[in-house]
């Protein structure tokens, strides 16, 4: 198996070169451009043979652009137990975090609807969103068995993801905040049928 550059030699300068590129990429993307590895390197003011080293292609380094985070839940450690109440907290933090990563979002989206070719396509769909809303969803589980919350949580995602959020924005012509509240009440649609329907 091939060693990554970075994990050889000073591996705490190639770490830092590592985040330089990243930082910049993010940066660029912030500013509404889809960078190559090339111009992530100009901005970091570091060497294009140096910046290939790290990613062979702007795939690569557009999802290690791609948010990291992956907490068990978004939601506080003194989030509400009603069901409707603690939908609405997870809703508010789950379109801050959308809104929050949109660049790299938006750019990971544009990269899974391109053919890969040989490469694999990145792992944009595989992120915690489901198991998040699972957790917010947790209440329902206990009082009522009937309802499937796994089968919820991808209706909820479904709905109210940065691909909803992007189609609101750029489509439909909502602000960010019009946006925010329609997906919300989206949620809040399923939740009221799956407790109505069973």
């Amino acid at each position: 198996m091939a060693i990554p550059y970075e994990a050889t030699g000073r591996t705490q300068q190639k770490s830092r070169t590592r985040q330089a590129l990243v930082a910049a990429t993010r940066e660029l993307l912030s500013r509404g451009s889809t960078p190559k590895v090339e111009d992530a390197a100009e901005y970091a003011g570091i060497s294009r043979t140096t910046a290939y080293r790290y990613f062979p292609n702007q795939r690569s380094l557009l999802l290690a652009a791609h948010p990291q985070i992956s907490p068990e839940t978004l939601l506080p450690d003194d989030a509400p137990s009603d069901p409707t109440a603690r939908l609405d907290a997870f809703m508010e933090a789950f379109t801050r975090y959308n809104f929050d990563w949109e660049p790299q979002l938006r750019a990971s989206l544009r990269l899974s609807l391109e053919p890969a070719g040989a490469q694999p396509a990145p792992a944009l769909r595989q992120g915690r969103a489901v198991a998040w809303i699972e957790d917010a969803l947790e209440p329902v589980r206990h009082s009522r068995p009937d309802v499937d919350v796994h089968r919820l949580a991808v209706a909820i995602r479904s709905a109210a993801g940065i691909e909803s959020l992007i189609w609101l924005v750029d489509i439909a012509g909502y602000t960010r905040d019009q946006a925010a509240r329609t997906v919300r009440h989206t949620a809040h649609a399923l939740l009221t049928a799956a407790l109505a329907d069973g």
